[in-house]
């Protein structure tokens, strides 16, 4: 070999490298690895991998085919390369003949056995299953290049079906079964979501048309990544105990003392006001936040409310996962009161809370500044509120329920 490894290596400019592209490819032909065959004549590997692949044509040149030896043959690769040689397809196709199993065959080419499984599963005749070593080369080839033509974009009477049902609103999925129910013995009227999904986000990729877009469900143009960054991450320093390791207590009413809390948001974000409701009585107690709803605010409103109530009416507390929550295993060390959270948007599982938000409403309506309320007022309405007939409690009041289960 006449070439040498140039030692300088500086950029050579627009230069024709025929000499360098034939020298290349010889030495793949003796076996050279392509960052090898790169190294010894003097080019980049991205060069190597263009002249092996080809490349796609651009608006201001046409694209190159890949590089083949005889009628439709690639290259083959070293044994130690990525792709399988036509050797060692023919070593294959003889030992399955003789009866050799994958793994056999596997270790005595030095390959992964998945490799070797593969290759037999993709490449064996559609017909006979038979393995016929250069037709599964010649498949193995025209695979290999890159851009490949979209399914959606080769066959017209596949692109009309899908368009036309997307234009009905069907859903990817719903066209996708609906294909392999019509056409049973017609694999190429097949076609996955993936591939009508990728057709409609990503134009060039079958050429579906882009206002189908609003008839899909999410009516998004954009695919949504579900990457980590938006996995929910866990939402307090300390851990939280869940609704589901609630006392049995709690859950039938049987027992006074549980209380389920959650605020109302007054105009912009900007201010709240604290609702605490007894499970047994729907007892409602509201909790007086004048300057902001940080969590250690919060808090000490809440341990104030809480410790004004005698012990046996302090069992358990259910709130959701809202930031204003985030020292609550303080509170439950300055108060004994557990605190169970609910799972992630699920508002049922506070349902008497809920309702009596609801309820709320009537006098803090939505797009009210709540830091205009003093504690008299609230304790003004929670009073309404507790001495209101609820036909929950059979038409008697939250309060007399709550006097009746105190005693004398």
């Amino acid at each position: 070999m006449e070439f040498e490894i140039r030692a300088d290596r500086a950029p050579q400019g627009r230069k024709q490298l025929d000499r360098e592209r034939a020298a290349y490819f010889q030495l793949m032909a003796q076996g050279y690895s392509s960052r090898e065959a790169c190294r010894v004549v003097g080019i980049n590997t991205r060069t190597g991998k263009r002249w092996r692949n080809g490349t796609a044509p651009t608006r201001n040149k046409p694209g190159l085919p890949p590089h083949r030896v005889g009628v439709g043959r690639a290259v083959s690769s070293c044994p130690s390369g990525r792709y399988l040689s036509l050797d060692e397809r023919l070593v294959i196709a003889d030992l399955l003949r003789a009866g050799r199993s994958l793994r056999s065959i596997a270790t005595e080419l030095g390959r992964s056995v998945s490799t070797v499984s593969r290759e037999v599963a993709r490449n064996a005749h559609p017909r006979t299953g038979d393995y016929r070593p250069h037709s599964a080369n010649e498949r193995a080839a025209a695979r290999r290049p890159r851009p490949k033509i979209r399914k959606l974009h080769a066959n017209v009477e596949l692109h009309g079906l899908v368009q036309a049902h997307l234009s009905r609103r069907w859903s990817p999925e719903q066209i996708s079964a609906m294909l392999t129910l019509q056409f049973p013995a017609r694999a190429e009227m097949r076609v996955s979501p993936e591939t009508i999904y990728q057709a409609i986000y990503v134009q060039g990729r079958g050429q579906l048309r882009r206002d189908l877009v609003a008839a899909l469900r999410t009516g998004r143009a954009m695919r949504k990544p579900r990457r980590m960054a938006q996995a929910r991450q866990p939402r307090y320093r300390d851990p939280m105990v869940m609704i589901s390791e609630r006392p049995a207590e709690a859950v039938d009413r049987a027992v006074p003392g549980h209380w389920e809390g959650d605020l109302i948001i007054g105009k912009g974000q900007q201010s709240a006001i604290g609702t605490l409701v007894e499970r047994t009585t729907r007892f409602c107690m509201l909790i007086h936040l004048p300057a902001d709803r940080g969590a250690e605010t919060f808090r000490d409103a809440l341990v104030e409310t809480m410790t004004a109530l005698p012990e046996h009416l302090r069992r358990s507390l259910t709130w959701d996962q809202g930031s204003e929550m985030g020292k609550h295993l303080e509170f439950t060390l300055a108060t004994g009161i557990p605190v169970y959270f609910c799972d992630p948007a699920s508002p049922w599982q506070r349902g008497s809370n809920e309702n009596t938000n609801g309820l709320l409403r009537q006098y803090f309506p939505r797009g009210t500044d709540l830091r205009g309320y003093d504690r008299a007022h609230l304790d003004a309405v929670a009073h309404q509120l507790n001495t209101r007939p609820r036909k929950t409690l059979g038409w008697t009041t939250p309060a007399r329920r709550l006097a009746e289960l105190l005693g004398p």
